[in-house]
């Protein structure tokens, strides 16, 4: 959403964060050309199903989305009372289906990428290298996008590189937002 926000109105925004996702275009041209980028991503296929993906989700507990988080991150990642406050969070009438949505969206109603999809104003990206979802190719790929922009790899954070990395991402963010 920050990408295709700062796209959009670029007079809104002062400076520009982004944490493990790939610029739009980037995302769009790896999606359609690298085979390894098109596995990690078929989750995005699998939630444009109705009703199937919040059904099979939430059983036993929610234990297919523990295991997913679990497996995405490190094994300190994520505590067992984060986990207890995620399932928690699951749990709320119309959560899963809310958050499967934006899934839907990205496909169903895929932002028009503008003219120019230069990003103009001062950018940080955050990336963790060990990204299961996403290739980490695509972290200077969408740095070559913007005008000023700046990558910061963090070689053993996960998609979670602000959970991982919390002192060295907070850091990298007051510098930066300073």
């Amino acid at each position: 959403m920050a990408w295709a926000a700062a796209l959009a109105h670029p007079e809104r925004f002062k400076k520009l964060v982004i944490m493990n996702v790939p610029h739009p275009k980037v995302f769009a041209d790896t999606l359609r050309s690298n085979p390894g980028q098109m596995l990690k991503s078929w989750y995005f296929g699998f939630f444009q199903i109705p009703l199937l993906p919040e059904a099979l989700l939430s059983l036993g507990d929610y234990r297919g989305m523990v295991r997913a988080l679990i497996s995405s991150g490190t094994p300190r990642t994520f505590s067992d009372a984060d986990i207890r406050e995620y399932v928690t969070a699951w749990k709320q009438p119309g959560a899963m289906t809310a958050m499967i949505n934006w899934y839907r969206a990205a496909v169903q109603h895929t932002p028009k990428v503008p003219d120019d999809p230069r990003i103009h104003i001062p950018t940080l990206v955050i990336w963790g290298a060990q990204d299961i979802a996403l290739t980490r190719e695509m972290a200077q790929q969408s740095v070559n996008w913007c005008d000023d922009g700046r990558l910061v790899m963090f070689e053993q954070a996960t998609h979670w590189v602000h959970h991982d990395e919390t002192e060295g991402v907070n850091t990298l963010l007051s510098d930066f937002l300073r």
